[in-house]
């Protein structure tokens, strides 16, 4: 079954959404006349913000305390690893209640949990529960704020505010850390956390006062467990739906290992933490750039046609890191990956036609939990293969494998292709 994006009758969007056949033409600017898009992004970059405070400050603080590389790094473990049991138990929520009360809700749950963190009292154990919780709740956020851009927006608007989303996200791996890293030279770790707390509770106002409050998706229906477990098998069973899951899926898991690999090649490289820190920017700061590019100079039907041959050779760079590149030809290659990652814009218009409306956000659950998971294995994996061989050798493995793995998806998706239903 194929739905196309729709929002609810009434005067208000009316208003603020252009019409369809506009938007093909449309860039970013025609995205922010969108006054509910507007303040989505907003929060977005007030989450976002607060969300990498959270992990630099936290990161910290446990250092601080313990003196443990081990606890540290599980830190940044716990952001990947409650992905995948949420964006499956816990996917049903985002169809079954209004989608704005589900984004504040999130929010202020959030903000709670960090004021607690806050707390010079709190334990050690208590603040990864805690951190274990805000990872919790985030694909069940990012799940419904993106169904909920496909109600707001339709045709390319939704493709283009997909992409600044993006952006933003990318960019915080550029900025948000250092930033983070800059503030705490002035404010301890828990007073940092202060600012977590300000800017989740900001963006949970802006959600309230900017969005419209649309009605759920779904009725009440069984238990939410056994209800979001069952959604996320009949989605996996839809065959056009899978190969575009595991299409978002399997890239990122090997993209992630060059990442899990960068301090031991910086540091077999003699290039110190400087050329740690350009080799890790390298990769977002492609895919910032090709986003951009893409989403500006291209249309829609230019952007379906790239957007297969782009993925088929995304992780070719990588795979050049079989010649043991010194570290500005490594950092190139890097770039260079990320600027295949335009992809995705094609990716967002044949996956919001393929899913129901009815399950859109439990799709997008799914999918965002899918991705941050395997990425977590993916960084994970690598890292630990690099303490024991060559990282440029890691690197190179992945890229092989991982070519080899997308073409396989690619396949699936040609095939799903033919018989996919094209919007109205």
């Amino acid at each position: 079954m194929v739905a196309t994006p729709s929002s609810p009758a009434g005067s208000d969007d009316a208003l603020t959404t252009p019409r369809s056949g506009e938007s093909a033409r449309a860039g970013y600017g025609a995205v922010f006349s969108v006054q509910e898009f507007r303040a989505i992004f907003a929060a977005h970059v007030l989450s976002m913000l607060g969300s990498v405070f959270a992990e630099v400050s936290l990161a910290v603080l446990v250092f601080r305390q313990t003196g443990s590389a081990l606890l540290t790094a599980l830190v940044f473990a716990l952001g990947f690893l409650p992905y995948a049991l949420s964006g499956v138990l816990l996917s049903g929520i985002a169809d079954r209640y209004p989608p704005r009360r589900v984004l504040v809700a999130c929010d202020l749950l959030s903000a709670g949990c960090i004021t607690l963190m806050a707390i010079p009292a709190t334990p050690l154990a208590a603040l990864f529960v805690l951190w274990c919780a805000i990872s919790m709740i985030s694909p069940l956020f990012t799940g419904t704020r993106a169904a909920s851009l496909a109600d707001i927006m339709q045709g390319d608007l939704y493709v283009l505010g997909r992409s600044l989303v993006r952006i933003v996200s990318q960019s915080s791996q550029v900025i948000g850390f250092g930033l983070g890293g800059l503030a705490l030279v002035w404010l301890s770790p828990r007073t940092a956390l202060y600012v977590t707390i300000c800017t989740f509770l900001s963006s949970a106002l802006l959600l309230r006062l900017g969005t419209h409050d649309r009605p759920a998706r779904v009725s009440e229906g069984g238990p939410m467990m056994r209800e979001s477990i069952a959604s996320a098998g009949q989605l996996l069973r839809e065959p056009r739906i899978r190969a575009l899951l595991l299409m978002w899926w399997v890239p990122p898991m090997f993209f992630v290992v060059a990442e899990g690999a960068a301090a031991p090649f910086a540091d077999a490289a003699g290039a110190g933490s400087a050329g740690f820190g350009l080799f890790l920017a390298a990769m977002p700061t492609g895919t910032v750039a090709s986003e951009a590019l893409t989403a500006t100079l291209l249309g829609p039907a230019a952007r379906d046609r790239i957007a297969l041959p782009l993925a088929a050779a995304s992780l070719l760079p990588m795979a050049a890191f079989a010649i043991h590149p010194p570290l500005p030809v490594a950092v190139a290659l890097m770039l260079l990956t990320g600027l295949c990652a335009a992809y995705t814009l094609g990716m967002d218009t044949w996956f919001v036609q393929a899913v129901p409306e009815e399950m859109r956000g439990r799709a997008m659950s799914l999918l965002g939990a899918g991705i941050m998971t395997l990425q977590g294995l993916g960084m994970a994996v690598g890292g630990a293969i690099a303490a024991l061989v060559p990282p440029y050798a890691v690197i190179c493995g992945a890229g092989v494998l991982g070519t080899a793995g997308v073409l396989g998806v690619l396949r699936s998706v040609r095939r799903t292709q033919a018989g996919a239903v094209s919007p109205a």
